[in-house]
């Protein structure tokens, strides 16, 4: 019997003209832009599919299930022949070398480098609240978030005990940005409008949703009408809103605000984030992580080196470093892609970026939202709407941009939320009480394959 022969690009890496870690928005943007240029580009993830994160959050609330946020990479970028993908996590930069090296030993030489590998949680240097506290930075976070929050009321409804009842029906988010406003709007209409048909011995709808900001108002980014109309709306809703109390511990049955110790029976964390890792081995970094760079995008010191997006510190012409927003990272990709290709093909220097701010927008609930840019400011249902379609625009792929658009029209006609599934992967001692019966799915493949069956629903039904 001939044996195979393995071709060369499989059996080992090969040298690229460019090499970029993570397939975020400003990744993959540089990986389009160089793939039209018909560039040598390899492109490392340690995911198979790029994320639509802006929307993690209803994927978290089951409103939405985990298919209708996220694209694998290689169908994205199969149109790119030059593009190459890598399924690996990307653990060590050499830079006398010229290579990123993979967890797996093998490496990947390169000529530029494009740092884009992203952001995670930041726990301010309590990193042990993290198992207790999840935030939401990928699909595994939004599936452990969207399980714990589902159990707490099943174990909340098999208990006799009134106290033990209160505790897992306190549910706190600790951060009063976009994502935390977000989250704790979507948790309070799931338990008044969905949950609170669903059950027998408990009432949903009286969960405690509590709101925890450290600051002195909530989305701090905004102006301060837009805080205090998110405010007023959360609290219409029955969240209650903490403010100028940082909270000082967190463990399986409670936290501690301004000293003050409080039952809980879920927590989410909205409040900080930390850069990827990678880097620190490229310099200095700030507080949160982030590396510092140039006009040009370039890391100091590094001239054949590139950093953008969550995972870098780009200072405007207010020498005020530019938000970790999506749409931050899609420009500066858009930018840096096309930048390379000319230096690469024609020899043309890079060019300054210039962030174009499209306007900042949180979503506070049902029909509310908040939409800023510069003097032009709206609220209510036409922030709302312009929300809706800027996200639906923003996501990968037409299939998803028709299905989200029919399950929000669905959820918005019946209150229904159709991902409403535990994920058995999340049960046992995460939420810090004894596991119950469990009829959960076991594994990433059933989850999807059901989360598909019962979201096919209310698809099907608006389509007769």
């Amino acid at each position: 019997m001939v044996a195979r022969r393995i071709p060369a690009h499989i059996s080992q890496m090969r040298r690229s003209e460019v090499v970029i870690i993570g397939a975020g928005f400003a990744g993959l943007e540089v990986a389009k832009a160089l793939g039209r240029a018909g560039i040598a580009t390899t492109l490392v993830d340690r995911s198979n599919h790029h994320l639509f994160q802006p929307l993690l959050y209803q994927v978290a609330t089951a409103a939405l299930s985990a298919v209708d946020v996220a694209e694998p990479i290689r169908k994205i970028l199969r149109d790119y022949k030059s593009v190459r993908v890598v399924f690996g996590e990307a653990s060590r930069v050499d830079l006398s070398r010229k290579q990123v090296e993979l967890s797996n030993g093998q490496a990947i030489e390169f000529r530029y480098l494009v740092l884009a590998s992203g952001a995670t949680h930041g726990y301010f240097g309590r990193d042990e609240w993290g198992r207790w506290a999840p935030g939401l930075k990928t699909m595994e976070d939004a599936r452990k978030i969207r399980s714990r929050l589902l159990l707490t009321f099943e174990r909340a409804e098999q208990t006799d005990d009134p106290m033990e009842q209160e505790r897992l029906l306190t549910i706190a988010i600790i951060g009063g940005g976009p994502t935390g406003v977000e989250m704790a709007g979507a948790i309070a209409e799931l338990c008044r409008f969905t949950l609170a048909r669903d059950f027998r011995s408990i009432a949903p709808e009286a969960a405690k949703i509590m709101l925890v900001e450290a600051g002195p108002r909530l989305l701090s980014g905004f102006s301060p009408e837009a805080s205090t109309y998110a405010r007023t709306r959360l609290e219409r809703l029955g969240v209650s809103v903490s403010l100028g109390q940082a909270v000082d511990h967190v463990d399986a049955r409670s936290i501690s605000i301004a000293g003050t110790e409080m039952p809980v029976g879920l927590v989410v964390w909205a409040a900080g984030v930390s850069a990827s890792p990678l880097a620190r081995q490229l310099g200095e970094t700030d507080k949160a992580g982030r590396i510092a760079v140039n006009q040009l995008l370039q890391v100091s010191g590094c001239g054949d080196v590139f950093a953008i997006g969550d995972v870098a510190t780009f200072l405007d012409e207010n020498q005020r470093a530019l938000p970790g927003l999506a749409q931050v990272a899609k420009q500066q990709g858009i930018h840096l892609g096309r930048g390379l290709s000319s230096l690469i093909l024609a020899g043309e220097p890079l060019r300054p970026f210039q962030y174009r701010s499209r306007g900042n927008t949180a979503i506070v609930g049902r029909h509310a939202a908040v939409f800023e840019l510069g003097s032009f400011k709206i609220r209510g249902w036409s922030a709302w709407l312009s929300w809706a379609i800027i996200h639906v625009y923003l996501l990968v792929g037409f299939q998803n941009r028709l299905f989200v658009s029919l399950r929000w029209l669905w959820r918005y006609l019946t209150y229904e939320r159709g991902a409403r599934l535990i994920a058995g992967d999340f049960m046992d001692s995460d939420v810090g009480s004894p596991t119950g019966p469990t009829n959960e799915v076991s594994s990433l493949h059933e989850l999807r394959v059901a989360e598909q069956r019962e979201d096919d629903a209310p698809t099907k039904k608006l389509g007769r």
